[in-house]
């Protein structure tokens, strides 16, 4: 097996990023001293993912604190606020962006005196128990397949989108090392092409058995039988069980279910927001639509044409089949079975 990537890294006093943008041509490495260095990144997609952009955002805290008790500002906790509202604006779908940045904030009131290491300690642990999380949630995907199994994955969910290891693609490493999984399947993933140049990337690293697909191609082999799982990320989940995920997703959840084609969502329970009620309210981003219209520096749309950008869709969860956390494996979500999950932990 190749090298597992670190994404996120702290480095003595700042902190390290892979930039997500320049793969896989370049491994380039951000290095950020500032929370609004670290907002950018966030904003332009150097780092993404929703646990990654979670663990980015914490350390992103551990940043703020440095600085404004570097400067001897007598307001510092005001300041630290300001740049937690700062990172919470970056990415408004990713709910562990949110519960990330809450997190953090509960530990900066707890803390007495000086509080770098205090928070330094919390985004640590955090990034470990993702980890943890991803290691745990691959094994638990990996026992509902069967043998011999082919999967399609959409956009990017391994070690590049999470603090470690990934989620749906942690299943994915799960069920290859066990010898359950023998082909993935990887959509292109537009605009980002976040298939192309990230998932296959991690698959190649690591020597799996990979093809990558247009993502208009996926109903087409599905219909040929050569699937067994869909097996997806999610950036938001709602109380009911509905899944906001990368645009895309829903138009795979509605072939799976024509075709016969079962369908997972790996994400760990801070990915869960039980404060909406259903995928209805989850808010969705949408980003320049120069996305659409150009490749890199070069524009392919005819000139005046506009384009319409939605960065992640909502999935049914009647679409579902299952649900993986840490905490254990939801079959057919709905709102009571969410809940019994949420209660279990």
């Amino acid at each position: 097996m190749g090298k597992e990537v670190r994404a996120v890294e702290w480095r003595g006093d700042r902190l390290r990023l892979l930039d997500q943008r320049l793969l896989p041509d370049r491994e380039v490495y951000l290095e950020l001293q500032t929370a609004a260095e670290v907002a950018t990144a966030i904003t332009d997609m150097a780092v993404r993912g929703a646990p990654a952009i979670g663990i980015t955002a914490a350390y992103g805290v551990v940043l703020a604190a440095s600085q404004h008790r570097r400067e001897h500002r007598r307001d510092w906790r005001q300041e630290i606020e300001q740049d937690l509202v700062l990172l919470g604006r970056t990415r408004p779908t990713a709910v562990n962006l949110a519960w990330a940045l809450e997190r953090m904030r509960r530990r900066l009131h707890a803390c007495q005196g000086e509080p770098e290491d205090w928070l330094l300690a919390e985004a640590r642990q955090m990034h470990q128990e993702d980890i943890a999380a991803n290691r745990h949630m691959g094994a638990l995907g990996a026992d509902l397949l069967g043998p011999d199994c082919a999967v399609l994955t959409h956009c990017n969910t391994g070690a590049l989108a999470t603090g470690g290891y990934g989620t749906a693609l942690g299943v994915v490493r799960s069920g290859y090392r066990s010898g359950r999984i023998k082909q993935v399947y990887a959509d292109e993933t537009r605009p980002w092409l976040q298939g192309t140049r990230l998932t296959a990337w991690e698959l190649a690293r690591e020597g799996m058995p990979a093809q990558l697909i247009v993502d208009s191609a996926a109903s087409y082999l599905m219909s040929l039988g050569r699937v067994q799982w869909v097996i997806v990320g999610a950036d938001r989940i709602a109380a009911n069980g509905d899944v906001a995920n990368k645009i895309g997703t829903y138009g795979l959840a509605v072939a799976a279910r024509h075709h016969g084609v079962r369908f997972m969502v790996v994400a760990p329970s801070s990915t869960v927001d039980m404060a909406l009620a259903s995928g209805t309210e989850i808010p969705i981003e949408t980003r320049d639509g120069a996305e659409i219209l150009a490749l890199g520096e070069r524009r392919l749309a005819p000139a005046g044409v506009a384009a319409w950008n939605p960065v992640f869709d909502v999935t049914p969860a009647k679409l579902i089949d299952a649900i993986v956390t840490e905490r254990g494996v939801v079959r057919a979500p709905d709102a009571m079975s969410m809940r019994r999950l949420m209660a279990a932990g």
